[in-house]
């Protein structure tokens, strides 16, 4: 009994030194993605059943909580602005020229017909808000050395309730994540495909984002241009500038 009480104290002590070890490198990869403001030109291919669609945008986005994205090309998407505050968000459409709120099941529905839905857009990226950490190990991947860490939701407003994620041990960037349901079925997996150093921090500026659930090659996300502590007027964060 002695020993069985040994083994249990000794285990529950390497598994809470594995839940403080990932909780340093989380903390680590929040640090090196944060910035107060930053401006962003992106660009979004899209690989659907019959074409591939590249969409063009440029964000201004403040801390971790406000973002305004407007769409530059093609033609059609072009004037299409988004403006997400908290935990709103609002969509303008020069066709119909209206501002729709995008909220409960919308929320679920696909960005443009991309793998990313709007509710991936309001996903905090804070991770340590929501999600304890652990980690799982040691692995590879595009000749990377990573940690291999499992998250699990303990609250109950995100939109994946398990995540594995793996980060590159030297540049503190998440590689690859699986996203997970509740059931354990795997939702969504997005994969780093390149990195580059900028202004003093590793960001991913190619990514793929593949929906699981469906056929097809996923949707890529290209950082073209990126630029980190620029003024942003406050106008900007308003629901009467989407109509400007």
């Amino acid at each position: 009994m002695k020993m069985y009480s040994f083994t249990v104290a000794v285990a529950a002590l390497f598994l809470l030194n594995q839940q403080q070890d990932a909780q340093n490198i989380i903390k680590k990869v929040e640090k090196n993605r944060y910035s107060d403001n930053k401006y962003v030109v992106s660009t979004m291919i899209i690989h659907g059943r019959r074409a591939v669609r590249k969409i063009k945008a440029k964000s201004w986005i403040k801390g971790e909580e406000k973002s305004f994205t407007e769409y530059i090309s093609p033609a059609r998407e072009r004037g299409t602005k988004m403006l997400k505050i908290k935990d709103n968000l609002w969509m303008y459409s020069p066709s119909s020229d209206r501002i729709i709120r995008i909220s409960g099941n919308m929320l679920r529905q696909s960005l443009m017909g991309s793998d990313l839905t709007y509710e991936d857009m309001m996903e905090d990226p804070v991770i340590s808000s929501h999600y304890s950490s652990v980690i799982l190990g040691d692995t590879i991947i595009t000749n990377r050395k990573c940690w291999k860490i499992k998250l699990k939701a303990r609250t109950e407003d995100v939109s994946y309730k398990k995540r594995i994620i793996l980060v590159d041990k030297e540049r503190f960037v998440i590689l690859q994540d699986e996203r997970y349901a509740k059931s354990g079925t795997l939702l969504r997996k997005v994969s780093v495909k390149k990195m580059e150093f900028i202004q003093g921090k590793w960001i991913a500026t190619h990514i793929i984002f593949k929906d699981m659930l469906k056929r097809g090659k996923g949707t890529e996300f290209i950082i073209n241009e990126i630029k980190y502590n620029v003024k942003i007027p406050s106008y900007r964060f308003s629901k009467s500038s989407l109509k400007r």
